[in-house]
């Protein structure tokens, strides 16, 4: 679609969602299981079943199901119903990150100018 002298937002690629039949049905019953859930766990809550050990792992079980059932219908969603859109982005050279110039990213030998230092050392008002 795009060349490799891509600029920064183009669209690289972009292929349409699938949307599956059988996915949106899977999403409705698992939907309608989450709400099954949800009005069990809200009614565990009215009824006070957290009181007891045995009515607190009950609803801490509930509530991870709700959760895992909420994971999978988001999945779904997302594999069958979104579209896969790549955008190309521009990317920073290591080097820009840490602030240097292009000059210096080769970095200088340990002994340039370590003569030009001793000197200084001695004599601090020597001049290059």
């Amino acid at each position: 679609m795009s060349s490799s002298g891509s600029s920064y937002g183009d669209i690289h690629r972009y292929e349409p969602a699938r949307e599956s039949t059988v996915a949106a049905i899977a999403i409705v019953v698992l939907t309608i299981i989450e709400v099954v859930f949800v009005g069990v766990f809200t009614y565990g809550l009215v009824e006070a079943w957290g009181t007891t050990q045995a009515g607190n792992i009950y609803l801490g079980l509930l509530l991870a199901a709700i959760f895992i059932n909420l994971a999978f219908i988001l999945v779904l969603y997302r594999k069958e119903f979104l579209p896969d859109v790549m955008i190309v982005k521009k990317r920073r050279r290591k080097w820009e990150d840490l602030y240097l110039k292009e000059e210096q990213v080769q970095g200088e030998e340990y002994w340039d100018g370590a003569w030009e230092h001793v000197k200084r050392a001695v004599y601090p008002y020597h001049k290059k």
